[in-house]
């Protein structure tokens, strides 16, 4: 039995020596030190020598073993080390190339518009406030004094998911379910800012998807006057000192009374920008206020049509079709 242990140690030696890569080494690990490998096999055999014998050969097959796990690793050792030069050779880079430039993005010109208009009114003391996109029927229409049956949904055509369950046509129900989160009290002063969704047909000047940035106050003795300080301030701060503003009676299911509003561009003349009002008695009801004792305005835009004039874009597809050519323009805004 020593004779075959000296034979396996010098058979194990050399085919370690041999080995060109770290599979091959560790398949003759297996082989010749695993549980079914050859050492192993002939370990099996000690019951038959004497018990003289058996810690002679027990010895020399530790022994043995411990020559081989070290003639392994110092193999393994050295397969890695020249599998990582050879690595490195392959993936060197030549430092005398020229780099990649690596060009910086800049803010979307919308999320640019969005983000003056909240620094704006935040500045007067409003809060931002945020919706779900996917509304219901009762939010979206009915709590803003737009029944079932009323005619206003028609200038509203829908993109319904269920009969009661559509994507939102405005961000109006952000400001019910703040006044009822609000449960009553005041005061209440937000700007709702979100995309929404009405079947339209898409060209230069209208989209089946948009951007809206509504606001609300609610509080005791608010009047007509100071919702005109309000997007009369706005106005100056987003288009410049000077601007001149006009209101112009109109209609909204849930603002009584309820104006439109043009501001006067050098070039186009008077030009819509967004409808406002105040609040309806029966939305401030709904919503759990009493409109003996509160009142309230509410306005709306579509930030497209501000970034359009601001920015004198005649197209807004420009905003949605992602043209670098386009885009570009705005990183020094």
């Amino acid at each position: 039995m020593r004779e075959r242990l000296q034979a396996l140690q010098e058979e194990a030696s050399s085919a370690i020596a041999s080995a060109d890569d770290l599979d091959q080494l560790r398949e003759l690990k297996v082989k010749y030190l695993g549980k079914k490998g050859e050492l192993t096999a002939v370990l099996r055999g000690m019951g038959s020598l004497s018990p003289e014998e058996r810690p002679v050969i027990g010895g020399l097959a530790n022994e043995i073993r411990g020559k081989l796990e070290s003639l392994i690793a110092e193999k393994e050792e050295a397969l890695e080390e020249a599998a990582l030069e050879t690595r490195l050779q392959e993936e060197k880079i030549d430092i005398t190339l020229p780099g990649v430039p690596r060009v910086a993005g800049s803010i979307h010109p919308l999320n640019l518009i969005i983000e003056q208009i909240e620094d704006i009114f935040v500045g007067m003391g409003f809060e931002v406030a945020e919706g779900t996109e996917v509304e219901v029927d009762y939010y979206n229409f009915e709590a803003l004094n737009i029944p079932k049956d009323h005619p206003a949904r028609d200038m509203q055509d829908s993109f319904y998911i269920t009969p009661e369950i559509l994507l939102r046509t405005h961000t109006s129900p952000v400001q019910v379910r703040t006044l009822e989160a609000k449960e009553g009290y005041v005061p209440v002063r937000i700007i709702c800012p979100g995309k929404v969704y009405r079947r339209d047909d898409d060209d230069a000047t209208h989209s089946h998807q948009f951007t809206q940035i509504e606001g609300l106050v609610v509080d005791r003795g608010v009047s007509m006057s100071e919702l005109n300080g309000v997007l009369l301030s706005f106005i100056e701060k987003i288009f410049g000192e000077g601007t001149e503003m006009r209101l112009r009676p109109s209609y909204f299911p849930f603002t009584e009374p309820s104006v439109e509003v043009d501001i006067y561009h050098p070039e186009k003349g008077w030009v819509e920008i967004l409808g406002a009002g105040m609040v309806h008695p029966r939305v401030l009801e709904k919503a759990g206020y009493n409109p003996e004792r509160y009142t309230g305005f509410a306005f709306g835009m579509g930030v497209e049509r501000i970034a359009m004039l601001k920015y004198d874009i005649d197209d807004i597809r420009h905003f949605y079709n992602n043209d670098l050519r386009f885009l570009r323009q705005f990183r020094s805004v």
